[in-house]
């Protein structure tokens, strides 16, 4: 039996996300998001189901998020018409960043782990880790108050191929080797499918790594707009001029070669630009030009010059759109943004334990990452449109900045309090007068948040 009620604005939106699951699961998944709420320790599954207090029927929620990783697709693009319909309406665009992650698993059998390069080995970390990768899409939002905030929507769990025959034949229907840039290719058409009736134009922001031929490709064929950073020796040449007169043989696919360090090491040539990227108003200086790529294709190229604290240039980075009409203070814009994806791995990790449920099955990690993602969103959905006031009190905290940008942490305990405070006002008060009484109830629900 579940022990919390969710606010009824939560709970609509966990009835929308449930509707394409089958009618005997669909009670199960808001029942899982409130124990994951108020889940306390170390977050496994087993975490989840007492904070629910879901422990009595602990196999059929296992069970559920086997169900739930095998109908990840149909859910996800229930959450994404819904951001769409409501908090992205009024955008001219939708922004979407597209990134992976690792999380780290113990025991050799853990289906679908494997051994990995490591992105962040740190100061004593080693250069590989076991675990999983998951291939991330989220959508990219700026808040009126609070700058740019990402919504993630869906992962792909990657699988190295090595690692592919180790599934057991009941799990291994469905999988089929496909790398990170598959994935990531996968991902746009998805994208493109699940907003064909919007009728916005659709942005994808990655970093270097995604700047292939395959995601290039698929951007192309979708008319999917993709922003990417260069490497410095990134092949590029101008365009190509029609000649004069028309001799023999096709015409000219690439003209002169570019040579990005010949023009990122130039001391001429910079122009001065305001934009605003992480929160702030920031002064850039840029080059800019056209450019064809063998494999981005026509592409607006900016490159930003980096300066060290005393102002001085210090470096440079090269960034590329596959729309030429984008300006370089919107593509600059939507590069910076491209970090609120960084944020949602933070967050997803550090304050829901997406590292921790402690599950053996593939469709079962799926389903819990995936149901992970899905509650930091509506979280972030839900503290919207509330005030700062509502979603955090520093006054426990005199030497913390008041004013500071609340947490996805700082919205979890907002929205654990409402629950806890509606749970409260249900209750017959033994002692309705008492005003000790009130205020020890109110620090129970403040340490319980």
């Amino acid at each position: 039996m579940a022990l919390c009620t969710l606010p009824a604005v939560v709970m609509e939106a966990l009835s929308a996300l449930a509707r394409p699951l089958d009618a005997r699961l669909r009670d199960y998944l808001p029942n899982l998001c409130g124990g994951v709420l108020f889940a306390r320790g170390r977050r496994t599954v087993a975490s989840w189901l007492r904070g629910g207090q879901l422990q009595d029927d602990f196999p059929l929620y296992y069970h559920f998020l086997d169900s739930l990783g095998r109908a990840v697709a149909a859910v996800a693009e229930v959450l994404l018409l819904l951001l769409v319909r409501t908090l992205a309406a009024a955008d001219k665009w939708l922004v979407f960043a597209i990134d992976d992650t690792p999380t780290k698993r113990q025991g050799p059998k853990v289906q679908g782990a494997g051994t990995h390069h490591n992105p962040t080995p740190g100061a004593a970390g080693s250069e590989f880790f076991y675990g999983h990768v998951w291939l991330t899409v989220a959508l990219v939002l700026r808040h009126s108050l609070w700058g740019t905030i990402g919504l993630p929507l869906r992962a792909w769990l990657y699988i190295r191929q090595v690692d592919l025959p180790k599934l057991p034949d009941s799990e291994r229907k469905g999988w089929t080797f496909r790398t990170k840039l598959e994935q990531a290719a996968e991902s746009i058409g998805w994208l493109q499918k699940t907003l064909a009736a919007v009728g916005k134009r659709i942005v994808v922001v990655a970093d270097g790594f995604f700047a292939k031929k395959e995601v290039a490709d698929a951007a192309r064929q979708t008319n999917v707009v993709l922003i990417t950073r260069l490497r410095h020796d990134a092949a590029l040449f101008e365009i190509p001029k029609p000649p004069k007169v028309r001799g023999r043989g096709r015409p000219r696919k690439y003209g002169d070669k570019i040579s990005l360090a010949h023009r990122g090491h130039h001391p001429k040539g910079w122009t001065a630009i305001t934009v605003r990227q992480y929160q702030a108003k920031r002064e850039r200086h840029y080059k800019t030009f056209e450019a064809v790529s063998k494999t981005l294709g026509l592409v607006r190229v900016a490159l930003v010059q980096q300066r060290d604290a005393a102002g001085q240039p210090s470096g440079w980075v090269a960034f590329a759109c596959t729309d030429p009409t984008l300006s370089v203070a919107e593509i600059l814009e939507i590069a910076a943004d491209r970090a609120a994806i960084e944020q949602v791995f933070h967050d997803v990790k550090e304050v829901h334990g997406a590292e921790q449920p402690q599950l053996r099955r593939v469709w079962a990690n799926v389903g819990s990452f995936n149901l992970l993602l899905w509650w930091q969103t509506l979280v972030e959905w839900w503290a919207w449109d509330r005030p700062h006031a509502e979603l955090v009190d520093r006054s426990a905290s005199p030497w913390d900045d008041p004013d500071r940008r609340p947490s996805n942490a700082d919205r979890c305990k907002a929205l654990r309090r409402q629950c806890l405070e509606a749970e409260y006002s249900r209750l017959p008060s033994p002692s309705a007068g008492s005003r000790k009484s009130r205020q020890f109830v109110e620090r129970l629900i403040q340490q319980a948040a």
